[in-house]
């Protein structure tokens, strides 16, 4: 297969091409400067410019590339988050009408975001939408894909929770507070965190594109729900470290903003409803084995 990548730099980006190219595939990159190997692709979402010969005789385009949502966000960050999102994704869904020879799939990253604050609420594919900053962002994330579908794509809208991996994301910038034996629970800790390590997420990825009867969002979180004090608790265990602070949600509203009720202090029990109907299997589907194995891999 020849897989198009956007955000092949990323933390899932890179993990991916990894695996594709182990598979003895071929990885195409999408890159902001002059390309250098044959396999890239220049593109500029900014500037609605993209490459789009490059992008044929692929069997899939799969879109990673966004503005990173961590950090206070002020206007200028949220108008960023949204921005990065939206020129990038509408940019590739619509340049599929200029290729040749098109790929069969385009698959886009989206969020659990999309749900907003739900607490206490079972949450599949077919739950509505909620409310709020993050939310709106991932309505209109997954909307401009859609002109990839009429030009005949199957488009599929992938709903990450938060990966676990060591080398970067949330949890590389928990691990120096914990190992310290200053981690802790985030205001009351009863909000649900979904969650997925990176091995599954890019297994479910690539499941993505071998099944072409999956079209639309897919949860790709693991089976295991569990809450802030829940994951707080398991990563201490396997640190083998205390966990006694309590971060009071004034204390997160100072330093965060609105992200910290956006994000931290949110609660989304999402299940991967579709994937396990599907069939895919998860490598870890609990999170202290999964957390065990992710802290002493090098994925």
């Amino acid at each position: 297969m020849r897989i198009v990548i956007s955000g092949a730099s990323g933390l899932i980006g890179r993990a991916l091409a990894k695996a594709v190219e182990d598979q003895g595939h071929d990885v195409v990159r999408l890159v902001r400067r002059a390309p250098e190997r044959p396999n890239e692709v220049a593109w500029n979402p900014d500037r609605g410019e993209i490459d789009a010969r490059g992008m044929a005789d692929s069997h899939a385009l799969v879109h990673l590339a966004g503005e990173n949502i961590a950090g206070r966000w002020t206007r200028a960050k949220m108008l960023r988050i949204l921005d990065s999102r939206m020129k990038g994704t509408r940019l590739l869904s619509e340049s599929m009408g200029r290729v040749g020879r098109r790929p069969n799939v385009f698959i886009s990253a989206s969020a659990t975001g999309f749900y907003g604050n739900r607490a206490g609420e079972l949450l599949t594919e077919q739950s509505s939408p909620g409310t709020g900053f993050l939310a709106e962002v991932c309505r209109e994330w997954e909307s401009a894909s859609w002109p990839a579908a009429q030009h005949g794509l199957r488009v599929v809208n992938l709903r990450f929770g938060m990966v676990l991996s060591r080398n970067g994301g949330a949890l590389a910038k928990m691990l120096p507070a914990f190992r310290l034996g200053l981690g802790g629970v985030l205001g009351g800790g009863h909000q649900h965190m979904p969650w997925v390590t990176l091995e599954d997420a890019v297994a479910a990825i690539l499941y993505v594109i071998s099944d072409e009867t999956l079209a639309g969002p897919i949860n790709v979180v693991a089976p295991e729900t569990v809450t802030n004090e829940q994951f707080t608790d398991t990563l201490a265990r396997v640190l083998h470290r205390p966990a006694l602070f309590h971060v009071p949600a004034t204390l997160l509203r100072l330093a965060f903003g609105r992200m910290a009720d956006e994000m931290l202090l949110a609660s989304a029990n999402v299940v991967p409803q579709r994937l396990i109907e599907a069939g895919f299997r998860f490598t870890w589907p609990e999170l202290e084995p999964a957390l065990k194995h992710v802290l002493s891999e090098k994925f």
